[in-house]
């Protein structure tokens, strides 16, 4: 997906705190989580890479906001974003 697509996406999506995103990818399986924005999110968006972090993590990441909980993925190797319930 480009990242005009993904932006689309997540504008027309907001999130509320029951729910989070199923990242389905061309070659691998899908991802759970949120895709937060951090002080890089600009360079990142740039360059389509964007940062998720899983659902296990959500919890911790709300409380610490750690980059260290979230992971890379660039998004020509997502095939399709949905919302789902947690």
């Amino acid at each position: 997906m480009h990242t005009e697509e993904i932006q689309k996406f997540l504008n027309a999506n907001k999130l509320p705190a029951n729910k989070h995103l199923k990242i389905s990818f061309k070659k691998r399986n899908p991802v759970y989580g949120v895709i937060v924005h951090c002080k890089d999110a600009v360079e990142l968006e740039s360059k389509n890479f964007w940062r998720i972090v899983p659902v296990a993590n959500v919890k911790e990441w709300t409380k610490s906001k750690d980059i260290n909980l979230s992971r890379l993925f660039h998004g020509s190797d997502f095939s399709k974003l949905t919302v789902e319930e947690v």
